[in-house]
């Protein structure tokens, strides 16, 4: 990775742990390092009436995803967000990787015929 991973975990009026906190800078190294391209992943964790509600942003080179979820608690709404962030980033990964393919695909270069 030629840049640093920048995570911002924001609570706001929710009691958190040090625990939970590890778990989501865990999950975010393995985006990180499953993803090169990114360079910042935030999270807002809020109290939404009885549940919890995690929104997600992720920026990068040429990456600017966003997702939110919501649980009973914040360990599994963090989770939910992050699962639905890496599956955007993967989308998005095989889109420009496979689309160069397809291009390959429909202009093949012209053969050569051999002269004898």
């Amino acid at each position: 990775m030629t840049q640093r991973l920048t995570v911002v975990t924001n609570f706001k009026d929710i009691p958190h742990d040090e625990a939970l906190r590890a778990s989501i800078e865990r999950r975010s190294d393995h985006l990180a390092h499953e993803f090169r391209e990114i360079s910042r992943i935030e999270l807002t964790l809020a109290e939404d009436g009885a549940n919890i509600s995690v929104h997600g942003h992720v920026t990068g080179k040429q990456r600017d995803v966003g997702a939110q979820a919501e649980a009973s608690k914040a360990g599994p709404a963090a989770d939910k967000v992050l699962d639905k962030l890496e599956k955007q980033l993967r989308t998005l990964h095989d889109k420009r990787i496979f689309a160069q393919r397809r291009n390959a695909q429909r202009h093949p270069p012209k053969k050569q015929i051999a002269e004898v």
